[in-house]
């Protein structure tokens, strides 16, 4: 038995000491393997480990007026972020960096406090805006007091800016840094336009890039109109930067990233007119309301203004709460797009539409007439006519040019209100027109349908309805941007292009206008003779406004031109019980701003061969002939004078840039 043992001992311990033998030689020609043949591939493999990709916001596309004139750009943009993890481990310490830079930015106490917050609340591996658009001063000052302000970082990137100011905010809206909404809002549609689950692997990935990318501190997003509308055309392809960090994902150092640099966005030119449209806004002085300006010959929208309006420079970086309070709060509407977003009774302007709907039926002709004595008796009640002592005796023709409401109930009556509906909506009327930005809203054309289906009505259509609809009161509303598209119609004919802003960069169909067909012979010549003789003729309701060029200044072909149009005033309330203290009815100018009619007027020219259409609100004008025909005369013959239609569009420098799908395509 013990023999046996030690014969076996040797023969045991030198299995042992060759297996391990051949498991030293493994190792050590593993250890020189990859210490020597494989050095570079493992370095290479741990600066990857320790190098972050982060998307870097692409240069936003300008967008430019028709005659290549910036209106939303990029500038130059000094700003400071912050880097929690790096400024302290404890709130304190983060809180006196905040302090300390607070100071040399002069930063309120309660924006210091809402940054400490945002910089004390998970992750901490983000950088968090101090503040941007500062002076060189500012940003110098910064720079030099960095080594001694842990995780405090001065830039240079680029910010939106708009040059003109107040005049395009409406149309152009502006960018601002996003909310949650907002990139939920890219979130979706990033996951839409790939095919991508939510919850897949790539969408995971996907969306924590589009993330990070509307989270970094330079990044803006289009809050309303067509920044917002164009939002994934004018933003481009995201690019990014390498950024080295340590095991703990601080970022210590920027890596060159010129090869992954983004592709910058489309640029956009609209047909707008911005000479036009400051001139248009000076022109308003203080008045409130709109002006949309169309060519007839193209559909090119050349004016389309709103006023007041606030700067949109103020919203890029973040409005107080006072100033954002006061525009709210003003009973002017500054924030509201009155041209696109505005609702009004479209009053005697609407006329246009009866007179067209009575002759394409054969309801009424041209030469039947109507007896105005200044009220007429429908239907158990009496309906006034806006002059009291009445009108006499009036046809079609003179019913336009002194806007005799008597012969408008007369011929709403004998149209009906199905057809009157037919030829608004053939006019343009009850159609939101897609232009490529956000809003839009579209009058009411009511008819039977309309009324029993409407949500607080549902009731048949009576003909006293009829009859308030046939002077444009009652259910009938329209938009300033509708009513310049009718008049456009009414001068243009079945030829008039569609309406558009939008000249090159982004495709904004709009495959639900409803054309306007041909119209029996004579009928549209009888409107425009009405319209005509508004301006031109004895009696007509603004015949002061009729001729553009009286000093005979206008380039050929327009010396001498002249408008035609039509008035109308919106009531705002009903007067017809209101009295004064000594019971005698109130003027409209008598009442209160917010109470008082507005007032309307549509119109093109020249008379012959019509080139611009255009519609005029004046909100709580009182009188659209004594008002909004000036304005609109004023407007007619500076657009005459400049003829912006008659150059072409202005096209950007061609260049490589990032289409709405992600492609590059040149401009």
């Amino acid at each position: 038995m013990n023999r046996d043992w030690k014969n076996l001992f040797p023969s045991r311990r030198m299995i042992f000491l060759g297996t391990g033998g051949v498991v030293l030689v493994g190792l050590t020609a593993r250890l020189a393997e990859l210490q020597l043949l494989r050095q570079a591939e493992f370095e290479t493999k741990a600066r990857e480990v320790r190098i972050k990709l982060e998307p870097a916001p692409p240069h936003r596309g300008t967008i430019y007026d028709r005659s290549g004139r910036e209106l939303a750009s990029s500038k130059r943009n000094f700003y400071v972020t912050l880097r929690p993890e790096v400024a302290g481990k404890t709130r304190d310490e983060i809180a006196d960096v905040i302090e300390r830079v607070g100071r040399l930015l002069r930063l309120t106490e309660a924006k210091k406090r809402t940054l400490l917050q945002d910089a004390t609340t998970p992750p901490g591996h983000r950088d968090i805006l101090i503040a941007d658009d500062l002076t060189w001063e500012e940003f110098a000052q910064v720079n030099v007091m960095a080594p001694e302000l842990a995780g405090i970082s001065a830039e240079v990137g680029e910010l939106r800016s708009y040059p003109l100011q107040s005049a395009f905010y409406h149309t152009i809206g502006y960018v601002a840094k996003a909310n949650e909404a907002d990139i939920q809002r890219m979130v979706e549609h990033e996951l839409a336009s790939v095919g991508q689950a939510a919850d897949s692997p790539e969408g995971k990935a996907r969306v924590g890039t589009v993330r990070r990318l509307y989270k970094h501190p330079a990044m803006r997003v289009g809050k309303q109109g067509i920044e917002a509308y164009g939002e994934q055309a004018l933003k481009g392809d995201p690019g990014k930067v390498r950024l080295l960090q340590n095991a703990t994902g601080r970022v210590i150092d920027r890596l060159p990233s010129e090869d992954l640099a983004g592709k910058p966005g489309v640029d956009v030119v609209l047909s707008v007119d911005a000479e036009l449209q400051n001139y248009a806004i000076q022109r308003f002085g203080a008045e409130a309301g709109s002006a949309v300006m169309i060519d007839i010959a193209t559909g090119e929208v050349i004016c389309m203004m709103s006023t007041p309006a606030p700067d949109p420079n103020l919203f890029v970086s973040g409005i107080a709460n006072t100033p954002y309070k006061a525009l709210r709060e003003d009973e002017r509407n500054p924030l509201y797009h009155k041209a696109y977003d505005g609702v009004y009774p479209p009053g005697s302007t609407f006329k246009l539409v009866v007179a067209a709907a009575a002759l394409e039926t054969g309801a009424m002709s041209p030469n039947e007439t109507v007896h105005c004595p200044g009220k007429a008796w429908y239907y158990n009640r009496f309906y006034n006519c806006w002059k009291h002592e009445g009108h006499g005796t009036v046809n079609m023709h003179r019913g336009l040019q002194v806007s005799c409401d008597c012969y408008f109930y007369r011929a709403a009556e004998k149209t009906g209100i199905e057809e009157i509906a037919k030829v608004a909506k053939r006019f343009g009327l009850g159609h939101r027109y897609e232009l490529g930005l956000t809003g839009g809203k579209s009058g009411v054309v009511p008819n039977n349908e309309w009324k029993l289906n409407h949500p607080r009505i549902k009731d048949r259509w009576y003909p006293g309805d009829t009859i308030s609809a046939g002077i444009g009161q009652g259910y009938v509303t329209a938009t300033p941007f509708e009513l310049a598209v009718m008049t456009a119609r009414v001068a243009g004919g079945a030829a008039m292009p569609d309406p558009h802003i939008v000249v090159s960069g982004m495709s904004v169909p709009d495959n639900t206008i409803v054309p306007m067909g041909e119209f029996k012979p004579g009928v549209l010549e009888a409107v425009r003779a009405g319209m005509f003789a508004v301006t031109s003729e004895g009696g007509g309701t603004a015949l002061r406004s009729g001729l553009l060029d009286p000093d005979n200044t206008l380039p050929a072909p327009y010396t001498g031109a002249r408008m035609a149009g039509k008035s109308g005033t919106a009531q705002v309330i009903d007067l017809s019980g209101r009295r004064d203290a000594r019971g005698r009815a109130i003027s409209n100018d008598k009442l209160p701003w917010r109470l008082r009619d507005h007032a309307l007027f549509v119109a093109y020219a020249p008379t012959e061969n019509p080139r611009y259409a255009i519609s005029v609100v004046v909100e709580h004008g009182v009188s659209g002939s004594s008002t909004a025909a000036p304005i609109a005369k004023d407007l007619l013959a500076h657009a005459l004078r400049y003829d912006p239609g008659a150059k072409k569009a202005f096209v950007p420098k061609a260049r490589d840039i990032a289409s709405a799908d992600g492609t590059a395509q040149p401009t």
